[in-house]
């Protein structure tokens, strides 16, 4: 049996220049960190450097060899936002005398692997639609599984398993196979979600038997929130669901639907979750429960406040007051030594993550791509604005961990795989077409149709 040829590399000198800048910037943020802590800057840096661009390098070359067509700028952000989020929890180590900064590299490092067996693994992103019902099976067995596979855990949500000395979050896996899913039924559904019903102050209603749908998604999204008493990840999915179905018919009419279904669920969520009731009292008037769930918020708002527009400096702050400031709040830890202009430096990298995305979905030639890659974007968005809203005091807390930044080893993991899949859908998208359909699974929008017919 012969054995497979590895394609030749093929040169992708922004994405190099790009890492290796994202290199620099983390080892500029680490000894910015270190000096406003009082140490000195040792040669340790340049070990840190060099692995940096190691691992970087190792995804750098798969991408050169098996995807060469992707977007190079996708993946030197990513590296920026996880080096500048090892540097933060480091940072929030020295002062809390921990260690989850070692832990993170090797999720980091493991996240890295991962993200390459994908991009080998999976060489066109039209063969996930093929198994697109059972990776959506699939998923809702691993979204319920915390309610079975107990993990010892002593929190106020049901979202962890234990694997050994490990502890798994499935449901951040299962976010990406339902969204596999829900892409390849609407596009195995596009004409009947495009049947106009009623129509009422100007919008198009659809029917009321072609809710089941949508209805459905909010079904799901409704029991996972009264089973597992989690808020944040079904927002997420229920809001992206949303957006793609929007993206799918055009009709503002979905939107009016699904917020109004968002908004009945809410209010009756609230009517039985202690939980909800006690984080939307803390959202309202944090200081008047300064001494027991409002603490987190208020010291948040107090560090940012103090940060102003450019920040206290890495290392000259107090970030480590904030509960649980590696997770959910890591952004407050930024938004105080960083200032407003750090923060908004931040959300500007993922801004650009999200509109390369677009832009991938844009481009692509079949629907399920167009709608997997409008999906995984949506999905970042609107995760990173629950985020800010929620230490800013937009929004309720949710308890969401900012993607590539965090601590924690599932979210990084899940949120390589999206990148994986992002930059999969990014080659296809800009590899030469000559107007024809490549493969019998492909399924070309009806405008690109009638292109090709003239």
């Amino acid at each position: 049996m012969s054995m497979p040829t590895i394609p030749a590399p093929t040169l992708r000198k922004k994405e190099l220049w790009l890492l290796v800048l994202a290199g620099v910037l983390t080892v500029v943020a680490l000894v910015s960190m270190e000096l406003g802590q009082g140490y000195e800057a040792t040669s340790d840096i340049f070990w840190i450097l060099g692995g940096f661009i190691l691992v970087f390098g190792v995804a750098h070359l798969t991408l050169s060899m098996v995807a060469k067509h992707a977007d190079q700028v996708i993946l030197p952000v990513v590296a920026a936002l996880n080096g500048l989020g090892l540097v933060m929890i480091y940072r929030l180590d020295l002062a809390q005398d921990q260690n989850l900064v070692r832990n993170q590299v090797l999720w980091t490092m493991l996240s890295v692997a991962i993200f390459v067996a994908v991009m080998v693994l999976l060489r066109d992103h039209r063969s996930l639609s093929k198994y697109a019902y059972i990776l959506g099976i699939i998923g809702l067995l691993l979204q319920a599984m915390p309610l079975f596979w107990r993990s010892g855990i002593n929190a106020d949500a049901d979202i962890w398993i234990q694997i050994g000395p490990f502890t798994v979050q499935p449901g951040e896996f299962a976010k990406i196979l339902l969204l596999i899913f829900i892409a390849q039924l609407l596009v195995n559904k596009r004409s009947l979600f495009n049947v106009a019903g009623k129509r009422f102050l100007g919008l198009d209603f659809p029917r009321l038997r072609d809710l089941g749908p949508i209805l459905a998604v909010w079904g799901v999204v409704m029991l996972i929130i009264a089973l597992q008493n989690d808020f944040g990840p079904a927002l997420v999915l229920f809001c992206t669901v949303l957006g793609m179905l929007y993206i799918t018919t055009g009709r503002a009419s979905w939107l009016v639907i699904g917020f109004g279904l968002m908004a009945v669920g809410c209010v009756a969520v609230y009517q039985i979750s202690a939980k909800i009731q006690t984080r939307v009292e803390n959202f309202v008037d944090p200081l008047a429960h300064y001494d027991s769930g409002g603490y987190q918020l208020s010291q948040a708002l107090f560090g940012m406040s103090w940060g102003g527009i450019t920040g206290t400096g890495l290392g000259n702050g107090y970030p480590e007051n904030v509960p649980v400031a590696h997770s959910d709040f890591i952004l407050a830890s930024f938004g105080e030594e960083l200032g407003f202009a750090g923060l908004a430096a931040i959300i500007l990298l993922f801004a650009i993550i999200i509109t390369c995305g677009m832009t991938a979905a844009m481009k692509v030639r079949d629907s399920f791509g167009k709608l997997l890659a409008a999906g995984l974007s949506l999905t970042l968005a609107i995760q990173l604005f629950v985020v800010v809203g929620g230490i800013s005091k937009l929004l309720p807390m949710t308890g969401l961990t900012t993607p590539f930044m965090s601590a924690g080893g599932s979210s990084l993991m899940a949120s390589y795989i999206l990148i994986a899949i992002l930059l999969r859908i990014s080659d296809s998208a800009s590899q030469p077409w000559d107007g024809a359909p490549q493969g019998t699974d492909q399924i070309i929008d009806e405008s690109m149709r009638k292109e090709v017919n003239k």
